[in-house]
């Protein structure tokens, strides 16, 4: 049996554990629940965002990610899923592509957005953070300053939510570094970006450029760095913590290490090209942070089946309340067909228990409808507890962005 549990913005399906017909009155209708609460948005700059966004590294990616322009169809309807069930962050990047398809992640987010058939409210929400990277033929403000007008054109949109910094410079080139910088600067002041923010950026560069941006009355909103259960040494945490105390939000890319904390992937069943060199160095230690996933999975699921049992009794009249309220969580704990909580659910909640905004990338409707059963819930303090203990059982951990600054 399925219910449809509409908001003026969204719908979606809600599955019951149960095959039972649940008695209807025709005074009442279940509640009309979101996935997330309004109140639960996240503030980023000036914008309001979802609790999680996504990323699309993969769109346009043949190297890594295996991209074809026969996925766009499924690409489509990815994006038409997530902004139905709230989601209104998108992270790409001018550089995401590879040969030809420079800029096609671009390209086709900009259009999903204009082809997009629902409520005008709703798309008009949408924020798109995008990076520019820091080539070395972008010399001047005024270079990066036209490289964020290309991505304009690209998206064909008249503004960009969040204009990041893909990485710094500075230990390479440091007299470019501030010639970016001062790139950042005119693009927000000429309203090219409602704000702006950094990426791959290390503790001691991402104070500099903070206080940087602020001399010159330019906030900085965001700093993006790999951040997961497999990502959590000492610079990534200390970078957590200057951005608390800055009033910097962070946003945690590969919130489930390149797929690694999903549990598909084993010594013997390994992705195809580059990952899978990376996933046999890591996975076979991964075996106590994977087992920790699939049992708070696990407990959580028959946690969920026990209280399903309460419609049972059919108490009075409020049963279709009750009946709405577990398909709701049900839908969202435990993975649509399946009947188990999978663990890319918890990673990713746990991205969000630690005060990150994380950015799952997705391909196909399967893996955003997993990616949006994080939300609506909360690990508990021992189960965070437990998840870092198995993390740091793990020999191996994910190799940090060759990009990012100390």
């Amino acid at each position: 049996m399925v219910f449809t549990i509409a908001t003026p913005a969204a719908h979606f399906s809600c599955f019951s554990a149960a095959n039972e017909t649940l008695p209807s009155s025709p005074r009442f209708r279940p509640p009309k629940l979101p996935l997330f609460w309004p109140w639960q948005k996240v503030k980023v700059g000036p914008m309001n965002v979802s609790p999680m966004g996504f990323g699309t590294w993969a769109w346009g990616n043949q190297l890594l990610w295996g991209y074809n322009e026969a996925m766009d169809t499924e690409l489509q309807r990815t994006f038409n899923l997530a902004i139905e069930n709230g989601i209104n962050l998108f992270d790409t990047a001018d550089s995401y592509g590879t040969g030809r398809l420079i800029g096609q992640s671009e390209k086709l987010l900009g259009k999903f957005i204009r082809d997009f058939q629902g409520q005008k409210q709703v798309r008009d929400n949408i924020v798109i953070a995008t990076k520019f990277a820091a080539y070395p033929w972008r010399l001047t403000p005024g270079q990066f300053v036209n490289a964020c007008k290309s991505s304009l054109e690209r998206m064909q949109i008249e503004q960009i939510g969040i204009g990041q910094l893909h990485w710094s410079t500075a230990n390479y080139a440091p007299p470019q570094e501030l010639a970016l910088w001062d790139g950042l600067v005119a693009m927000y002041e000429k309203g090219l970006v409602r704000a702006v923010g950094v990426s791959n950026y290390g503790p001691k560069q991402l104070v500099k450029i903070h206080d940087y941006l602020k001399a010159r009355g330019v906030p900085l909103c965001s700093a993006q760095v790999q951040f997961s259960l497999l990502s959590m040494g000492e610079d990534q945490m200390e970078i957590k913590n200057i951005c608390d105390s800055l009033g910097i939000r962070l946003i945690s890319y590969s919130p489930l290490g390149l797929g690694m904390l999903t549990g598909k992937y084993t010594p013997s069943n390994l992705p195809r090209g580059p990952r899978g060199l990376l996933f046999s160095q890591i996975i076979p230690g991964l075996e106590p942070l994977l087992n920790s996933l699939r049992e708070i999975a696990q407990r959580r699921r028959k946690t969920m089946s026990q209280i399903a049992k309460l419609r049972n009794l059919h108490v009075a009249r409020v049963v279709n309340v009750l009946s709405a309220l577990l398909d709701f969580a049900l839908h969202w704990l435990v993975t649509p067909g399946l009947g188990i909580l999978v663990n890319s659910r918890v990673a990713i909640n746990w991205c969000i228990c630690k005060g990150t905004i994380p950015i799952p990338g997705v391909k196909t409707v399967k893996q955003a409808e997993e990616n949006l059963g994080a939300l609506g819930w909360r690990l508990s303090s021992d189960e965070l507890l437990q998840l870092e203990y198995s993390a740091q059982e793990s020999p191996r951990r994910m190799i940090q962005n060759i990009f990012q600054t100390r």
